[in-house]
């Protein structure tokens, strides 16, 4: 009696009972789940579909990540983003230099194109700043009589440092953010490496004003002047290729004469 009264209630009410699983609800559960392959890691997530296998990021990824260029203001102030322009050879710089001393030539920017290089720029510059302070400073003790009268003028150094580096960084910033404003051909870079490669032949014209003669240091300097400013001229016209935009083209060759005016004001005086 007590076995037969037990069997008959029903006893999915009651704590700790399981309920059983219909075949039905064994099918569904059957596809509900993912296939797991042990040979692909980590499993899909999208129901077991196949074809989708983990890739590790390996030495050749992570550079490729590394050479993305940066479009955002990080990047641009990033000294690691410009690294890669001063890996240039001390033949290919004195190549780029004979080519900016002639002021009739339009192809520096494809010459540049496969390499353009801020090494070029630095060096230039650093080197005329060295050469403005040092020979504008003997070119002084030659116009004094007496020695005794003479001193080193520090000042020299400080001008020549924020005139040629001002000019040389802040001038292209201005033609890259302008022309792109124009929605114009644009390259900060190449901008750079134009501009400082024009300063060479005022390097080797600063050697020629110690001549003590004031109509010849103007012959000079003019001179100098007119073709660094001819050469950022036409290769900067060549790289626009826009004739509404000619107003800064003779803004730049203006800009070249300045600089050439200055310097032979400030220096050699």
């Amino acid at each position: 009696m007590e076995e037969s009264y037990t069997t008959g209630l029903p006893t999915s009410h009651l704590a700790g009972s399981v309920p059983a699983v219909t075949a039905g609800e064994k099918s569904t559960t059957k596809q509900d789940a993912p296939l797991a392959n042990m040979q692909t890691f980590p499993p899909s997530n999208a129901g077991g579909r196949r074809g989708q296998v983990y890739q590790p990021i390996t030495a050749q990824t992570a550079e490729s990540f590394e050479q993305q260029p940066t479009t955002n203001w990080q990047g641009v102030f990033s000294v690691s983003s410009y690294s890669q322009y001063f890996n240039v050879d001390t033949d290919v710089v004195v190549d780029r230099m004979i080519c900016s001393l002639n002021p009739v030539r339009d192809d520096f920017f494809s010459k540049i194109d496969a390499n353009p290089d801020l090494y070029g720029m630095v060096w230039i510059s650093t080197t005329l700043v060295f050469i403005l302070s040092s020979v504008g400073n003997l070119a002084t003790y030659f116009s004094v009589k007496k020695a005794n009268d003479w001193n080193f003028d520090v000042s020299y150094v400080h001008s020549a440092a924020w005139s040629i580096y001002g000019y040389v960084l802040v001038v292209p910033m201005a033609y890259h953010f302008y022309l792109q404003y124009m929605r114009s051909n644009s390259n900060l870079v190449r901008f750079w490496c134009l501009w400082g490669y024009s300063l060479t032949i005022f390097v080797l014209s600063s050697f020629l004003l110690l001549i003590p003669v004031g109509v010849l240091r103007w012959m000079i300097i003019i001179t100098s002047g007119g073709a660094s400013a001819t050469f950022v001229a036409l290769n900067l016209k060549s790289f626009i290729q826009e004739n509404d935009l000619s107003m800064a083209v003779i803004a730049a060759f203006g800009l070249q004469i300045a600089l050439a005016v200055f310097i032979k004001v400030r220096f050699f005086a």
